[in-house]
């Protein structure tokens, strides 16, 4: 993933001469090439390395989805004569088989290795959901206890959760395809884990700044912050597992949680009537998370800082951070 360290030292051949500046010499520190050339063309290599890569597994990615949905979903749809429904369903699985078919030939062909990301293995995905359910219901649990939630009614668990449960993992698996495995994987290639955590997480919160559209200046700062704070947990995930799975089943655990609890779900209020608990806001927005939801919530926010720390912490110490290419140094 990332190439050999590239600073080296040389000691000069043994000379009779006992002059100051030959002695001094036999113990220089020789600059590697890319050194002696200066660091600006380097980064400009790293750059455009990246901004290349990116580009064309994007391509590949969204590509695949786009001729998915204009091309093959309407010819399916026109030859099996399938109704409104099935429609919605075979869309849900057809676009997320021709993401993963896009990136997988995207990593086969183009970056030459084994997409060991997409392997599936039980234990990080099943630690995975469970922990993202965890993460954000105690902290929604903690707000029903002070009062700043509050439960005015319970509905009976319907049919419909499980269309949108489907939705709900379909969506955080591309997400997460697309923001941890393709984005921030590129990046830290290039430029190391530490750099890429807070790339794919400042991208990834300025893109749901549409979920707050026409909200004031404080609400939209504090949802950026939000987002960026649970785009660095979802991507100390991956940096801990190197697996899609479990990212996204942490990812899609948090939302579906966020969901029955009756609360927005990052700014959206189209499922809050299908959740089993009708809630009401009844506390400041810096505590119940106002309209964007919980995951504006200091108490959100706190919970996912200090997981993303502990993960983080977990990757250094097992070797799972990356440094720069180039770079001599290993994981730091």
């Amino acid at each position: 993933m990332h190439d050999t360290g590239l600073a080296s030292i040389q000691h000069g051949n043994a000379s009779t001469s006992s002059h100051p500046a030959q002695a001094q010499g036999r113990n220089a520190f020789v600059l590697p090439p890319h050194s002696q050339r200066g660091w600006m063309p380097e980064c400009l290599r790293r750059l455009g390395s990246t901004v290349g890569s990116l580009l064309l597994g994007g391509a590949a990615v969204l590509g695949a989805m786009f001729a998915f949905r204009q091309g093959a979903l309407p010819l399916i749809q026109s030859a099996f004569g399938l109704d409104a429904d099935v429609v919605s369903a075979v869309r849900r699985v057809g676009l997320l088989a021709t993401a993963l078919l896009a990136y997988w030939a995207f990593v086969r062909l183009y970056e030459r290795r084994v997409a060991a990301e997409l392997s599936l293995r039980l234990l990080p995905i099943m630690l995975g959901g469970l922990s993202g359910a965890l993460l954000v219901a105690v902290p929604i649990a903690l707000l029903f206890a002070l009062g700043a939630y509050a439960l005015v009614g319970t509905r009976e668990l319907a049919w419909s959760l499980s269309g949108v449960a489907a939705v709900i993992a379909v969506a955080a698996t591309l997400e997460e395809l697309i923001y941890r495995c393709l984005l921030f994987r590129i990046v830290e290639r290039s430029w190391g884990t530490w750099v890429a955590l807070m790339v794919q997480a400042l991208i990834f919160a300025a893109v749901h700044l549409e979920n707050v559209e026409g909200a004031g200046i404080a609400v939209a700062v504090t949802m950026l912050l939000a987002v960026t704070v649970v785009g660095l947990l979802w991507a100390s995930v991956f940096v801990l597992t190197r697996s899609l799975w479990a990212a996204a089943a942490n990812h899609a655990a948090w939302n579906f949680t966020i969901l029955l609890s009756g609360v927005p779900l990052s700014g959206i209020e189209d499922w809050r009537a299908m959740a089993p608990l009708q809630t009401a806001l009844n506390g400041p927005d810096w505590l119940t998370g106002g309209m964007f939801g919980p995951e504006s919530s200091v108490l959100v926010i706190t919970c996912a800082s200090l997981a993303t720390v502990f993960l983080l912490r977990r990757a250094r110490a097992t070797g799972h951070i990356r440094p720069p290419a180039g770079s001599s140094d290993g994981a730091t």
